[in-house]
């Protein structure tokens, strides 16, 4: 039974053992788990931390590959100095005296990105699994006018959603960020009803400003965007700055100047929802299923909104 005082997502994850946090939609996703991700190992829960990587892995070394499709990315791993998120996150865990090993899922489809979660689930005794975006991106069904950048975040539901696991969730984070996209934030509220209804809307919660989990959040998005500040994030920088209590058209990073930013609390809260009730919401989530490549996955979705438009074209023009 949920109580007022326990959101769902405590009580969903209290009796998990070892937890997996990835990035959904790759680059710097991860760091959207990473409040969420200290909360647990505060809490004496083991966490491990992966991304769905949109980095070059190929420079990697031989020793770092747990698999086809699965390697181990530490503070000394070889790698684009400009851009590559897992190894930035590793090094700043290493400075906090964390494990510095984050997992990267090479860039596929549906197939062998399940293959490869499988193999980390089995190797680390995983029994939870939650997958983090930044941004609403994951959020949408299909048939909304915009889906922002769904390609990743919905190979890696599809992915997960296959699993034999106890507990699987989604954490959204940064509600309103993904306007720029194309994504109509009342779609996002619509999609969370629908989902509230079947029980499948876990609720959502702000992420304390004063607490250790926000600090240390901060300081490692600060850490990033000073590491790699051609490709800082846009999307946790103005987390962030929501964290800060900023407001408004702030900007932090020199990427985002010329456009108007929207910054508010509500950019803080994670919104979390059961990861099988949110895939039986994605309309064309079984065209993906067989999908082994990112080209696939992107060719089923463009299939399936042309689709959509040829029917809304054969539509009579009510008079």
């Amino acid at each position: 039974m949920p109580a007022v005082f326990e959101p769902p997502l405590s009580q969903r994850l209290r009796d998990a053992r070892h937890v997996l946090i990835a990035g959904a939609g790759g680059g710097f996703d991860v760091y959207a788990g990473l409040p969420l991700a200290l909360a647990l190992r505060n809490a004496g829960t083991k966490v491990t931390l992966a991304s769905y990587a949109v980095s070059e892995l190929g420079a990697l070394s031989l020793s770092s590959w747990v698999r086809t499709g699965l390697a181990a990315v530490r503070p000394d791993s070889a790698g684009n100095d400009r851009y590559f998120p897992e190894r930035t996150l590793a090094r700043w865990l290493a400075i906090q005296g964390h494990d510095p090993v984050v997992y990267a899922f090479e860039r596929t489809g549906v197939r062998p990105l399940r293959s490869a979660y499988r193999k980390l689930i089995d190797l680390l005794g995983i029994d939870a699994v939650v997958l983090a975006d930044g941004g609403t991106d994951i959020l949408m069904r299909g048939d909304e006018a915009g889906l922002g950048t769904p390609e990743e975040d919905m190979t890696s539901l599809a992915a997960v959603a296959g699993l034999p696991v106890p507990t699987k969730l989604v954490v959204s984070l940064g509600f309103g960020i993904d306007s720029h996209h194309g994504i109509c934030h009342a779609h996002v509220l619509e999609n969370l009803a629908a989902l509230q209804r079947e029980g499948a809307f876990l609720g959502a919660f702000s992420i304390p400003p004063g607490s250790a989990e926000a600090a240390a959040y901060c300081d490692a998005v600060a850490h990033a965007a000073a590491a790699t500040p051609l490709s800082a994030s846009i999307v946790n920088t103005q987390v962030a700055s929501a964290v800060r209590g900023d407001f408004g058209d702030v900007h932090t990073l020199s990427r985002t100047e010329g456009t108007e930013l929207f910054v508010n609390p509500l950019m803080a809260m994670y919104f979390t929802v059961d990861l099988d009730g949110l895939a039986r919401h994605v309309h064309y989530l079984p065209r993906l299923e067989h999908t082994r490549t990112r080209a696939e996955v992107a060719l089923a979705i463009e299939e399936y909104r042309d689709g959509l438009d040829r029917k809304r074209a054969r539509r009579p023009i009510p008079h």
